[in-house]
């Protein structure tokens, strides 16, 4: 916080598609879509007109024993988006939503469903959850309760419930992967046995036998984001589901920052993908969105549950068994206005063949910066990529946080015109959709520069 007070700021004026401009005309891209939100370019003509049309006629009135019309439209959207059109047939439909404000609202509403359809049910009186090392799932207490990464988490330990984890599926720092470091993605050459799927077996096992299973497993499917940009390999959601189910634990998706197309182009069906659990044919019990839900124009959140979780909480007034939980702003007509706005555009032709270039040129670009000794993992998924730095890539040696290696690579790229944020020594890239394969690929040129830069001095 010093080191920021210590300096001035770049103050943001304006944006235009895929650019930033700050308030003394320089024109930045922006490279991680304003803190992973932004899915469509800023001022999208589309959205601004949704936007202008709404206000014309309300900006906000309580969803609270109220309903309005852009809600509703945006809930029919939604359902059909989050059951893939219903072509996993063997899988729960996600059949009811409920609206937040954010990511950690949008988890704490899934937690506290989970927690209290686990008890009613009489599956455990004191339900328990079972996450992955360095999970992130937001800063409100239920969240912060279910995440497991130190830094963010362990101030505030003594305000937690305890929630247990198992190891992440990351390939490129898992001790049980014997495979030597190469230039490529870890997931492509790992030696393993899916030690990381038998230690989620296990976990449920041993939860089991001590007759308190697990209410659910939360992940984050296919990336873990504030953990470093870890992607999962092929079959590992789809293996942790199966072990969820045979257990009869709810799983629980976060696909706050995974969510609409970011992290994956087709479905299990080969169809356009607009959530990660799809690629792998999954449809979780419970899934929160957030952040691209209104293309980044404003916060809002929804948390989608299967039609038994909401069963659970109907009953007479007298019964008192209805979700006691609720927001301010939830259901927002101007909310709901852009992201009806947005999940049009999402949807459209275009923007499918625009993310599909996108993802290609970002793959052919990233090929360039295995040439730098300072890489040492390059993970893609989608339009998302994490580039992680070390001090010797053969040894996979970590390079200290303290020497703030990823913050001096992203100074100086802001300083040659894109702006991203990195996570420790991982540089994330995360553009919006409408980024054109030439602006990614200089982008890429310019990170290349910038840890040359870097690392030279």
């Amino acid at each position: 916080m010093s080191d920021w007070m210590a300096s001035d700021p770049i103050i943001i004026q304006k944006g235009r598609g895929a650019y930033l401009y700050d308030i003394n005309g320089q024109k930045y891209l922006d490279a991680n879509s304003s803190i992973w939100t932004n899915l469509h370019g800023h001022a999208h003509p589309v959205i601004n007109r949704a936007i202008r049309q709404q206000l014309s006629k309300i900006s906000h009135s309580s969803a609270l024993g109220l309903a309005n019309e852009p809600a509703s439209i945006l809930a029919g959207e939604l359902v059909p988006l989050a059951n893939a059109q219903s072509r996993f047939n063997a899988q729960p439909e996600l059949a009811r939503l409920f609206y937040s404000d954010d990511g950690s609202t949008a988890m704490e509403v899934a937690l506290k469903l989970a927690y209290e359809y686990t008890r009613r049910l009489g599956k455990a009186k004191k339900p328990r959850f079972l996450g992955l090392n360095g999970a992130y799932h937001g800063d409100t207490i239920g969240a912060v309760s279910l995440g497991h990464i130190d830094l963010f988490h362990k101030n505030y330990s003594g305000l937690l419930f305890e929630s247990d984890s198992v190891m992440a599926p990351y390939c490129y720092r898992c001790p049980f992967n014997q495979a030597k470091p190469e230039r490529a993605d870890a997931r492509t050459y790992r030696k393993c046995k899916w030690e990381c799927v038998g230690q989620v077996e296990k976990a449920f096992a041993t939860a089991k036998k001590s007759g308190n299973s697990y209410a659910g497993v939360v992940v984050e499917p296919l990336m873990q984001g504030a953990a470093g940009m870890v992607p999962q390999p092929t079959g590992w959601l789809k293996d942790v589901s199966a072990i969820a189910r045979q257990y009869d634990a709810l799983l629980i998706a976060d696909e706050v920052m995974t969510g609409f197309g970011r992290v994956a182009l087709r479905d299990a069906a080969g169809k356009p993908s607009y959530f990660a659990s799809h690629a792998e044919g999954i449809i979780p019990d419970l899934m929160a969105v957030a952040k691209g839900m209104t293309g980044g124009y404003l916060p809002m959140a929804a948390t989608f549950a299967t039609q038994p979780i909401f069963d659970l909480f109907l009953g007479r007034y007298d019964e008192f068994k209805t979700f006691f939980h609720g927001h301010s702003f939830t259901a927002n007509q101007l909310g709901s206005a852009a992201a009806c706005a947005s999940i049009d555009i999402l949807k459209s032709p275009q923007t499918f063949h625009r993310r599909a270039r996108l993802e290609q040129a970002m793959k052919e670009g990233l090929e360039e910066l295995w040439l730098l000794p300072q890489v040492g993992d390059i993970r893609q998924s989608g339009c998302v990529a994490g580039i992680e730095l070390v001090a010797d890539w053969r040894q996979r040696t970590s390079i200290p946080l303290a020497a703030k290696a990823g913050i001096r690579v992203c100074t100086a790229l802001a300083e040659a015109g894109v702006l991203t944020r990195p996570i420790g020594n991982v540089i994330v890239l995360m553009p919006p959709f409408c980024t054109k394969p030439d602006e990614i690929k200089k982008a890429i040129m310019l990170i290349a520069k910038a840890i040359r830069q870097v690392f030279s001095s």
